[in-house]
């Protein structure tokens, strides 16, 4: 049994409960640009994608910044209100801290939104190492991102804990070599793994080696 020294934690759906408003800014862009709302399902099959990327396929025929503009003026106003913090992840992350544990997040979000979450809920001093889409030339499921995250941990793979909420997350965590591990309070979480093939790579690289459904159990995968 690996003997783990570092949680490398997705952000949106994983820490910070977003999904009502990354839903209400896809909305935005859709009513923009087709005049109705989008198709809920497909818009959560899309959790965890790189915002410019998925633009380009939502709406290829569209400036793709004028599109970005449209979903990143909707949450700005609003993004502190919206956003909560999923059951006992605050007090998870604390107590990796205090037992210490190194604690990195790897997100697809920009650095700014997501300080200002991680602010919001009091924990900005308890994360060692944050990247970013900005951070990255590769998004996930590419490796780049936890790779960049444990490099800035002074981690390895075999001792490290990917923990998100998609399919993104999975793939990016097993392609870095690290364990993953899927978390169960997102809706996400069922589209993101049975949206896999979207993707374009192997299924099982996108199966979690193990599925949580509360903050505290992953205290049981730690032994």
């Amino acid at each position: 049994m690996n003997e783990f020294t570092t949680i490398v934690f997705d952000f949106d759906g994983t820490i910070a409960d977003t999904n009502n408003l990354i839903i209400g800014s896809w909305q935005a862009v859709f009513r923009a640009r087709t005049g109705e709302e989008g198709d809920e399902k497909i818009i959560l099959s899309t959790f965890g994608e790189p915002l410019y990327e998925t633009m380009k396929k939502m709406f290829p025929e569209y400036d793709v910044e004028e599109s970005v503009d449209i979903y990143r003026t909707y949450q700005k106003e609003i993004f502190l209100e919206q956003i909560g913090i999923f059951p006992g992840m605050k007090e998870l992350i604390l107590g990796l801290k205090e037992k210490g544990y190194k604690v990195g997040i790897a997100t697809s979000r920009l650095r700014e939104s997501t300080m200002m979450g991680l602010n919001k809920f009091g924990l900005a001093d308890s994360i060692d190492a944050l990247v970013t889409v900005e951070d990255t030339e590769k998004h996930k499921p590419d490796p780049e991102p936890a790779l960049i995250c444990l490099e800035k941990l002074g981690s390895t793979p075999e001792e490290s804990i990917m923990l998100g909420d998609s399919a993104y997350d999975m793939g990016c965590g097993k392609n870095a070599g690290m364990t993953t591990v899927l978390v169960g309070w997102s809706e996400v979480a069922k589209s993101g793994v049975e949206s896999t093939a979207k993707v374009g790579a192997e299924v099982d690289i996108f199966t979690p080696d193990h599925i949580i459904e509360k903050a505290e159990d992953l205290w049981t995968l730690l032994g």
